[in-house]
């Protein structure tokens, strides 16, 4: 009779044990009671109401990323693309994402295509390679606002490859392979340009300091030709002036040692003689001549008659 009551409270544990859930981080459990919405457990510890309440679905509140195949789209200039999407999305209500929409995801893609193919049918081919950020942020604002009654949160969305076709692709990368060989052709042309300008400006420089080296070594020249002449002048002028006082001590010792008129004679007789000795082709005899001439005759017979 024991056993019974025994196994009664084991069954109870169990149940109880079950019922026990724990919703964990980043979570979110659904609850329906008797088929209805009851609520939604977040984070922590909570009990299920046996055979009354159920989990209906557990969410995950995670951003999520949903890469979506290729899509072929039609540009404005009719040029069919391939363009696949990459979706990054989050639950913010987990009642809404429960019974908003039976396959999110998959609403999310056929949406996605929609869109797509709407905004690039607008533009043109080189538009649709140019504008990305622009189709991104269109796509997203739609989304956005297409799954907020889901329960879901687009955060971004991004174009991951764009195919164009195989023709139109190698058209493309011969437009661009010229673009780049002009572009060469250019900034060679402008190097080359540029060199020649700085060639230029480098004789036209050497020129100019050849002309200021040849300038100031004219110039040193002639400030060496002056210093000579000046200094070859003071040595003239002070040899005359030398000469100047050694005539004028000899004046001054002569007059000093009273020479007698006979020696005043001889020194007349002897600027006489190196007058005549000149290249003059006439010469004044002073008038006193004549007293010297006799002084000489005088002389001579005297010499005589000692002999």
């Amino acid at each position: 009779m024991w056993l019974i009551p025994v196994i009664i409270v084991v069954l109870l544990a169990v149940v109880v044990i079950i019922n026990i859930k724990i919703v964990p981080q980043s979570r979110a459990y659904v609850i329906e009671r008797l088929g209805a919405y009851h609520c939604t457990w977040d984070t922590g510890l909570h009990f299920l109401i046996p055979i009354i309440d159920r989990v209906s679905k557990q969410v995950s509140l995670k951003e999520q990323v949903a890469d979506f195949p290729p899509q072929p789209v039609i540009t404005k200039d009719n040029v069919t693309m391939q363009i696949d999407t990459v979706v990054f999305f989050q639950i913010t209500d987990p009642k809404l994402f429960a019974y908003g929409v039976e396959n999110p995801i998959a609403a999310i893609e056929n949406l996605t295509a929609t869109t797509l193919r709407n905004i690039i049918g607008d533009l043109e081919l080189d538009h649709t390679l140019t504008s990305r950020d622009t189709i991104n942020a269109k796509i997203r604002s739609i989304l956005d606002e297409a799954t907020d009654p889901w329960g879901i949160k687009i955060n971004r969305v991004e174009l991951k490859n764009i195919k164009p076709p195989a023709e139109i692709q190698d058209a493309m990368e011969k437009q661009m392979k010229a673009e780049r060989q002009r572009r060469e052709a250019i900034l060679r042309a402008e190097g080359e340009k540029s060199s020649n300008i700085l060639v230029a400006q480098g004789k036209k420089e050497s020129q100019i300091l050849e002309a200021e080296a040849a300038k100031q070594a004219a110039i040193l020249q002639a400030e060496a030709e002056k210093e000579a002449r000046i200094r070859r002048a003071e040595g003239e002028a002070e040899a005359i002036l030398k000469i100047n006082q050694a005539e004028a001590e000899s004046i001054r010792l002569i007059n000093e040692a009273s020479p007698s008129a006979e020696y005043l004679t001889i020194k007349k007789l002897e600027s006489f003689e190196k007058v005549s000795d000149g290249n003059a082709t006439k010469v004044i005899i002073p008038s006193d001549l004549q007293n010297v001439v006799g002084l000489v005759n005088t002389i001579a017979e005297s010499t005589k008659e000692n002999k």
